[in-house]
């Protein structure tokens, strides 16, 4: 045993010949002997022995310490190789014994979350091959409640899914997540004010986001430009939350990189409503779902009549559209509204300056015929006679798909000619006369007082209810969406900041109005 380790230490010469090929083979036969020789030795007292008698015959401390550093040194690299042999064998074993081929796994790794595939990488070189296939990183999912990652993270996810690339969920999520729009989870809504069911400020809000998002910057996407627009091309799903940096020059390249995406996401960003739409009108022309909550509620006053136009006619597709508070006036409404013949779902919840003006007359000329759900929680301008007279439209046979409506406003709804006079009460809907004709129709009227003792007081004996006070910012009824409505001719209200003219046709209307 101290010959081995004598061996090992003794000392080379300074120069030596230059080895030949059988010289090689020699020093690695020998090794290989040396160490089998070694390994071959009991787990016993003897090493410890033999070790402190080699330190007792070196006189010199400098030899001693020397001898020391030289062992734990050796017995690190001993350590090292055989951990490495461990992992090795491992992941040999498991390629053998793990059930599925690499095309499954591969199939398997797709279904997962970004997070879940870095993790399983980590296990096995088996699953790390596996992983570094582009269809693992299909679908991007890196959005966190905290920053957790920078854009070097995101451009390495794209260049790994090159062009098998469909999805990527990007930012820092608000506190309270929502659920996925118009699923069949309860509606969460994210209202942007001091009163807001999350109860965080908005104030508050903007200063986490600041902080938040800063590791992300406008060039986060990037890569989706890079090998002649490859990552970009063939993304259907695009989900951007909170990134602060982002600006609309940012998000213009971003999507004219992808040309195929149906699904649009943004929340958070500052971004402007007219450059955004200008930019969806003119790279994504196949976009069926768009939802966008403005940063600063009630301030996105941009939105031009030309905007509008040129989005209903380049996106024919719209199926699901939120647009979520921003400065909306009536006629800009009904123009997307009604020029959007595919639209199931609209939500312009948080909106400012319409009144409800733009639903006179929607199902003329077959407008809104395909309205399933419509959102209008928390508009403040939104007028209490707009909805007796869409509620009267329903009645009248008109809207036969509509399934939900939501008229909740915590301020109240604007009462016709006293605009500081808010009605907090439901009474004037006339609930039973629906529910008798449309058993399946929901409607979601949450007031701060009054209404749903008097609405419960007229739906007794029904079969469909309505939902508790205290389920203030979700849909208890399960339906899938937001809605839309209609409304007979009426005038514009005072006080509103409303633009909207007078129209009998959605064509005449597109003439005579202009920004």
């Amino acid at each position: 045993m101290d010959s081995l380790l004598s061996s090992s230490m003794a000392k080379r010469p300074c120069s030596s010949p230059k080895p030949t090929s059988s010289d090689s083979s020699s020093d690695h036969f020998n090794m290989d002997a040396i160490l089998k020789s070694f390994l071959a030795l009991s787990d016993s007292p003897s090493i410890n022995a033999s070790f402190d008698r080699l330190i007792e015959c070196t006189s010199s401390d400098s030899d001693q310490n020397q001898l020391i550093q030289r062992a734990l040194h050796l017995g690190s690299l001993l350590l090292e190789a055989g951990n490495r042999s461990a992992r090795k064998c491992s992941s040999s074993h498991n390629a053998v014994i793990w059930p599925l081929s690499p095309d499954l796994t591969i199939k398997v790794f797709s279904m997962l979350d970004t997070q879940s595939v870095c993790y399983a990488a980590a296990t096995c070189s088996f699953f790390q091959k596996c992983a570094m296939d582009p269809l693992c990183f299909a679908n991007i999912d890196l959005a966190t409640i905290v920053p957790k990652v920078n854009n070097a993270v995101v451009s390495t996810m794209i260049h790994r899914a090159g062009g098998a690339l469909r999805s990527i969920k990007l930012g820092v999520l608000p506190p309270i997540p929502a659920p996925p729009f118009f699923s069949s989870q309860p509606l969460v809504y994210s209202i942007r004010n001091s009163n807001d069911a999350s109860g965080f400020s908005w104030n508050d809000k903007r200063s986490r986001q600041g902080k938040e998002s800063s590791i992300l910057t406008r060039s986060c996407l990037s890569s989706l430009s890079v090998n002649g627009g490859a990552p970009g091309a063939h993304l259907r799903r695009l989900h951007l939350f909170n990134i602060e940096r982002m600006d609309n020059t940012a998000l213009w390249a971003s999507l004219s990189a992808c040309p195929s995406l149906l699904d649009l996401e943004i929340v958070g960003l500052h971004v402007e409503l007219r450059h955004t739409l200008e930019s969806i009108s003119k790279n994504c022309p196949l976009l069926e779902r768009l939802v966008f909550e403005s940063s600063k509620t009630g301030r996105d006053d941009g939105l031009k009549f030309p905007t509008c136009n040129e989005f209903v006619l380049n996106c024919p597709n719209i199926t699901t559209l939120a647009l979520k508070g921003f400065k909306l006036h009536d006629y800009k409404a009904r123009m997307l509204v009604k020029g959007l013949q595919k639209l199931k779902h609209i939500d312009l919840s948080t909106s400012y300056s319409f009144t409800g003006s733009f639903l006179k007359n929607l199902s003329a000329n077959g407008g809104g015929d395909n309205l399933e759900v419509m959102i209008l929680r928390d508009c403040m301008h939104l007028k209490e006679i707009e909805v007796e007279r869409f509620m009267a439209a329903v009645l009248a046979g008109e809207f036969r798909h509509l399934k939900h409506l939501d008229i909740s406003n915590r301020e109240g709804l604007a009462c016709e000619g006293d605009w500081y006079n808010r009605c907090y009460s439901a009474s004037f809907i006339p609930i039973k006369e629906v529910l008798e004709q449309r058993p399946d129709f929901c409607l979601v009227a949450e007031f701060p007082v009054g209404s749903y003792i008097e609405v419960e007081e007229m739906t007794t004996g029904s079969d469909v209810s309505l939902p508790s006070p205290s389920a203030s910012q979700s849909d208890t009824s399960g339906s899938d969406g937001s809605v839309f409505m209609s409304t007979l001719d009426h005038g514009n209200g005072s006080g509103s900041g409303n633009e909207d003219s007078v129209e009998t046709s959605f064509v005449s209307y597109e003439e005579e109005n202009s920004d």
